[in-house]
C-alpha cells in the first residue's frame, strides 16, 4: 500500500503541540500595520492554537501529523 500524501500548502503553516493540538500563525499581519496600535501587532506575533471544530479537517490534510 502506497505512502499517504502530504498537503505541503498545509504543512507549512501548521504545527504539533506537545499535547497534540495543532497551532498556527495570526492572521492580519501582511500589510496596513500603520493603523494598527504596537500591542495589537504584538499579540499577532505569537501563535495560536486551532479551533476544535476546525481539527479534523486539517488532521486529514497532515496524516502525519
Amino acid at each position: 500500500m502506497p505512502k499517504i500524501k502530504t498537503r505541503r500548502g498545509a504543512a507549512k503553516r501548521f504545527r504539533r503541540t506537545a499535547s497534540g493540538k495543532i497551532r498556527r500563525g495570526q492572521a492580519f499581519r501582511s500589510h496596513i500595520l500603520t493603523k494598527m496600535s504596537s500591542a495589537r501587532k504584538r499579540r499577532l506575533r505569537r501563535p495560536t492554537l486551532v479551533a476544535r471544530a476546525d481539527e479534523p479537517h486539517i488532521r486529514e490534510q497532515l496524516p502525519y501529523l
